[in-house]
Formats: C-alpha cells, sequence, structure tokens
C-alpha cells in the first residue's frame, strides 16, 4: 500500500463521511448529505474530497466502503420478495423462532413478523440427520418447486435444510436444481452458515437472501458511477470489521449488516490505542445524525459477536459488538402519552434535517438543543459548508417547551440534552458494567458528528477520566476504512465433549475451513490464518469462543475457556467441556497508516455563551485544526473543525498528541 492514494466513504444516515490520505500522509476529509440512492451521495464525496486536496479522482489508488443498504432493508422491511425452501415438515422453523417474547413481562408484546410469510414458505422431501443422509432429494421435485416459486413472485430465494451443516449434499442439489431453473439469486445455509441451531441458521439465510438484491443493484450502481470518475472497484467494509472485494460481498450480503459501526469501530482502535495505555481498554462511542453506537476495545482488538439481533431477526455471522440506541444529532424529541421528554428514536434525517439547518424542518432535535445552548454556534459550518439558523432551533424548542410544560427553549434544551445522554450512558452500561467490565478503568473514544459534543458529560456520569477524540472524529468511519484489514470468516459446527477429540480430525476440520477462507482471498499468499473454538460446559445453551494454536491442543484450549467463563461470568465449573464449532479467519494485514499532522498558528476564533453548571459562561472557540502537537486547551472550550465540535466543560483539560489526537482528562460535574 506504500505511496497509495486512499479513500474511504461511510454513508450514515444524515451524512456520507470521505476520508483522504494522499502518499506523502495527508490526510482530507469531507462531509456531504446522504442522498436516497447512496451512490450518488458517494460520488459527490468523492468529489469533494478530490477537489480539497487538489487532485483527480482518477488518482486515487484504493476505494473503500461502508454503506447502510442492508441494514436499512432489514430496519424499514424493504427487502426482496423472499421465498424459502426447506424440509418437509419444517416450514414454520423461521415463525416459531425460540418461542420468547420481546418483552418478559409484556403478554402483549408482538414479535416482528417473518421475512418469509407462510404463502411463500416451500416444502421439499429430503432428511439427513447428523449423521448422513437418510432420504436423498428429488430433483424433479425440486424442478416443480421452481414452478411454484416463479408464480409466488420472489425476487431471491433462501435453502435451509435440516441438519445441511453437517451433510450439505440435499441442500447443495436444491440450490444448483433452483439456479439453473430460476433468475432470482438463492442462498444456501450450507454457504451462508455451516452451523446447527435450526432457527438462526434458517434466520441468517434468510436475511441473506433478503438483502442480496438490494446490496447487488446497489454495489452495480456504485461501481458503474466509480468507473465514470475513474475510481477503482470499491472494496466493502463488512460486519466483522474486515474489508472484502465488492464481488465476494455480493455473494454474502449479509455479512455487509453493521458495514458503517464496524468501520467506526476499527478507526477508533487505530488512532486511539496507546492513548491510555493505563487502561484496561477503550470504550468507542459514536454518535451520528440517526443513532449512537457503542463498542469494546481490549487489549487493541475489536470485540466480536456472533449473537446479534437486527429489527428482531438473528444473525449469527461474526460482527463487530456494536450496541446501538435511537439518539442522534438528527433524533427528535417529543412528549409521550405520560407528559414525559422523550428523544428518538424517529430522525429528521438528512433532508430535511434539524430545524436549525434552515431546510424546512420544524421538529426539535439534539442538534437543535446544542445549538441553544452555545455548543454549536451561527458561525459554525457544518461540513464546512451549512449554515446554521440558531433562531429556527429557538423557535422549535420553544414549541416543544410549550407541550411539555417547560418555561422555555432553554429549558427545552437542557431536557433534551440530558434525556439523549441518559440514553447513551445505558448503552455505554450495556457493553461495560452488563458484560462484568468496570467504565471507570476504561477511555472513552469519542467520534461521529455529535459524539464530541457529549463525551465528556457522559464520561462524567460514569466516573471515566480519559477521553479520547481523535483528529477525523467527525468521519472516523470513513477514516477506519482505510485502516481496515481484509478478513474473511468461516465456521463449522463438530460437537464433541473434549475429552472424545481425535485432535488429527480436528485439525483436518481446521484444513477445510482454512481452504474455503483462502478461496476468498485476493492474494492467498499474503493471508495468515487465525483460528478460533466455541466451547462450552456440557448442558450450557450458549457458547464462548476462545483461540487455538496451530495446532489442536485440548487442554491449553479448556484452560482458555474457563479462564473466559470466569472472566464473563465471575466463575468456573469443574463439569466437563465440550467443543461446539470450529471456526478460522483469513486476514490481509493492510499497511500502517503514515498521517502527518501539522497544527499550529492561530487557534483562537472568538468566545460565545454556552451552558455550563446551570449558568451561561462566556466561552472561549478555537479552530481545531489550528492546535498544534503538544497545545493544551483548558476548560470551558469549545474546538470547531468542519465535521465535529468538542464540548471540554469545566474542570476538564485536554492535550492535543502527535497526530493531532486529542487526549481529555479529569472530570467534573457539567450539563
Amino acid at each position: 500500500m506504500d505511496a497509495e492514494t486512499r479513500i474511504g466513504v461511510d454513508v450514515g444516515g444524515t451524512f456520507t463521511d470521505v476520508a483522504l490520505l494522499t502518499p506523502e500522509g495527508r490526510l482530507v476529509t469531507a462531509k456531504v448529505p446522504s442522498t436516497d440512492d447512496q451512490s450518488v451521495g458517494v460520488v459527490r464525496g468523492i468529489e469533494k474530497a478530490c477537489d480539497d486536496a487538489g487532485i483527480d479522482p482518477a488518482e486515487v489508488d484504493a476505494f473503500t466502503h461502508a454503506m447502510t443498504v442492508s441494514v436499512n432493508a432489514l430496519l424499514e422491511d424493504d427487502g426482496a420478495t423472499t421465498a424459502l425452501v426447506t424440509t418437509e415438515g419444517f416450514r414454520d422453523v423461521l415463525e416459531i423462532g425460540r418461542q420468547a417474547r420481546p418483552d418478559l413481562y409484556d403478554v402483549t408484546a408482538d414479535k416482528p413478523d417473518p421475512l418469509v410469510p407462510r404463502r411463500r414458505r416451500f416444502e421439499v422431501t429430503e432428511r439427513a440427520t447428523v449423521d448422513g443422509i437418510q432420504t436423498e432429494v428429488d430433483e424433479s421435485e425440486v424442478r416443480a418447486l421452481a414452478d411454484d416459486i416463479r408464480d409466488a413472485g420472489a425476487e431471491s430465494v433462501a435453502v435451509s435444510l435440516l441438519h445441511a451443516y453437517q451433510h450439505p449434499e440435499n441442500e447443495r442439489v436444491v440450490a444448483d436444481v433452483l439456479r439453473e431453473e430460476l433468475d432470482a439469486p438463492v442462498s444456501a445455509s450450507h454457504e451462508v452458515l455451516a452451523e446447527f441451531r435450526e432457527f438462526e441458521r434458517t434466520s441468517t439465510t434468510a436475511v441473506d437472501a433478503y438483502v442480496t438484491p438490494a446490496i447487488d443493484s446497489y454495489l452495480g450502481r456504485l461501481e458503474s458511477r466509480a468507473a465514470d470518475l475513474g475510481v477503482p472497484v470499491p472494496e466493502i467494509m463488512q460486519a466483522n470489521g474486515g474489508i472484502a472485494p465488492a464481488s465476494t460481498v455480493r455473494e454474502h450480503a449479509v455479512t455487509t449488516t453493521m458495514s458503517g459501526p464496524a468501520a467506526g469501530v476499527v478507526g477508533a482502535a487505530e488512532t486511539a490505542t496507546g492513548s491510555g495505555d493505563d487502561l484496561a481498554g477503550l470504550v468507542t462511542f459514536d454518535m451520528g445524525g440517526t443513532s449512537s453506537d457503542v463498542s469494546l476495545v481490549r487489549d487493541g482488538e475489536v470485540e466480536r459477536t456472533t449473537d446479534a439481533e437486527i429489527n428482531g431477526r438473528p444473525i449469527k455471522t461474526p460482527m463487530v459488538d456494536v450496541n446501538t440506541v435511537g439518539a442522534g444529532g438528527g433524533s427528535i424529541a417529543w412528549v409521550d402519552s405520560g407528559d414525559a421528554l422523550r428523544v428518538g428514536p424517529r430522525s429528521s434525517g438528512a433532508n430535511p434535517g434539524p430545524a436549525c439547518y434552515g431546510r424546512g424542518g420544524t421538529d426539535p432535535t439534539v442538534t437543535d438543543a446544542n445549538v441553544v445552548l452555545g455548543y454549536i454556534g451561527g458561525s459554525s459550518a457544518l461540513g464546512g459548508e451549512l449554515s446554521l439558523d440558531v433562531d429556527a432551533a429557538r423557535d422549535a424548542l420553544a414549541g416543544l417547551a410549550d407541550g411539555a410544560g417547560l418555561d422555555d427553549a432553554l429549558a427545552a434544551a437542557r431536557g433534551i440534552y440530558r434525556v439523549a445522554n441518559a440514553n447513551m450512558t445505558r448503552a455505554i452500561r450495556a457493553v461495560t458494567v452488563e458484560r462484568g467490565h468496570d467504565p471507570r478503568q476504561f477511555g472513552l473514544v469519542a467520534f461521529g458528528g455529535a459524539g464530541p459534543m457529549h463525551a465528556a458529560a457522559l464520561a462524567d456520569s460514569l466516573d471515566i477520566e480519559t477521553v479520547v477524540v481523535p483528529r477525523a472524529c467527525g468521519v472516523l468511519s470513513a477514516y477506519g476504512l482505510l485502516a481496515a484489514d481484509q478478513k474473511h470468516d468461516s465456521v463449522r459446527t463438530l460437537r464433541r465433549p473434549l475429552s472424545d477429540l481425535d485432535g488429527e480430525a480436528v485439525d483436518a476440520a481446521y484444513a477445510d475451513l482454512e481452504a474455503d477462507t483462502l478461496d476468498d482471498v485476493a492474494d492467498p499468499d499474503e493471508a495468515t490464518v487465525r483460528r478460533a473454538a466455541d466451547l462450552r460446559y456440557v448442558g450450557q445453551s450458549f457458547e464462548l469462543t476462545v483461540p487455538v494454536g496451530e495446532a489442536f491442543d485440548a487442554e491449553a484450549v479448556e484452560a482458555r475457556f474457563h479462564e473466559a467463563h470466569e472472566s464473563a461470568y465471575g466463575y468456573r465449573l469443574d463439569d466437563p467441556v465440550e467443543l461446539v464449532n470450529v471456526r478460522a479467519t483469513a486476514v490481509v494485514e493492510r499497511d500502517p497508516l503514515d498521517v502527518t499532522y501539522r497544527g499550529g498558528g492561530d487557534a483562537r476564533k472568538d468566545t460565545r455563551e454556552a451552558f455550563f453548571d446551570g449558568v451561561f459562561r462566556e466561552t472561549p472557540v478555537y479552530d481545531r485544526d489550528g492546535l498544534g502537537a503538544g497545545a493544551t486547551v483548558e476548560g470551558p472550550a469549545i474546538l470547531e473543525q468542519h465535521e465535529s465540535t468538542v464540548v471540554v466543560p469545566p474542570a476538564w483539560g485536554g492535550t492535543v498528541g502527535a497526530d493531532g489526537t486529542l487526549v481529555l482528562t479529569s472530570g467534573g460535574d457539567g450539563e
């Protein structure tokens, strides 16, 4: 990657963020409004960044991209018309699920509707057990079934047969025949998730089928627009925190479901690791226009999970472990039936956006509250070009105050700020306290357009004493795209008690997995393969994942599992341990980013009244890019840059690092 011009583009709900790195180490960032067809905004962002950098888009050597196409399809129920083919007698697995209510104590709570309604769920005569195929599938039956699927208007097909994770022969026949007969993509469970648990495997396969047409169509448009600019075909950020070629993602669309948030966590790990070497880890806090995403980085590694849900649909593919709440800069404040002030999850989006954008929006939002509190000023220019209408923000909040029984717009702004912060504090507790981690031992990495405005207040409420604000905090997900390694995952169920395992047989299974992952790598000679295993005590329902060495050592793996179990749950047992799944991840590491930071100059811009500790204070406003390495800032202060604003409350202070990262320390009670 030496001497290359790299560009990363991340699409969010409100803005599309761009980070461009030149061969000389110059970092150029840009932010443009997101568009209905995301590829349009992506191209505009590339053009803007290249124009600011003084280069032609054709000079870009590497283009990496994160988008919200698949997650939007799931959240908005706007995916493909999908059919499901399954084993006779198992048509309703997708609907029965785990028979768990979304809210344990709400007897009227509704579960989300299945992605595939019953009329488009089809059965085929076949049977496999964990020991092998008992009844082979009849190809003529599958060809007849293809006619029924076509008549049902299916745009995509999911195939999930019983025990296909262990013996995929029948499922392979069904998928091959349907691909011959139908002009529609077919997702087969043994290709999507070769892992036991019928409901989760079927759900993940259905999600893959549901989002595949949207991903395929979107990437087609993006590749065409990129070609017109002379920009390379993009590599795509996956939910696992690694990138993959667009051609690979088209075949595994479900891997893109948390693309953008994953890029942000990778960017946080890249820029903030080492800022607090005495810390147990980092809490990453990404507050954008629509939502806030929280995750953990421990020992320099991004936390991952295989147990996630989006809009109530389980997805078992590996992904960065992100907790999301509907509280972003564009989140709308409202009063519920009990006269309580609420914030989100509904958002004003990019158009018309918050009232202060001056684009016709009238709903009061978190951004409007920050304007009234003085954290964002009328002289600010979001994205370098969007001026703010302070009067419109005040009018919107005054209307909310009337409905909420509050004194004035300021009281409404204070309430919105507190409620939004409470929502985000709960999200941070969910990934720390609720998982046995003490947040006081972590640093908080703040990014996103709104994150650095709220970070110190959140840290105060959690007794966190260090806040790290990366230089590219407003577009850190885009920056993370420049640093992300290529990653490909593969899994296979291999349920055996550790005491009964044949080490050579396990190593043979790993060899097969490694071959599968390396097939997806552009240059296998550059890849390293990491092994892992899912284990549990016999009788438990869920597993913990631990690393495995080059040769499977049952005693060493068992010891790692006991340690992991004690760390996660506070105890270990003497019960026997069983292996459930074996995993392999092929990684092609990118060269580390070499970013130069100069800064310096006249950083002081002006002053304005900002609200701290119950009163307005005359607060200095700085141009953050004017602060050189080693510069210090004492609160209260406000640091502005094109894509974000940092609020430094009283009793906090900050120091600028050699790479432009701002580290805030201490603490105190402030609004």
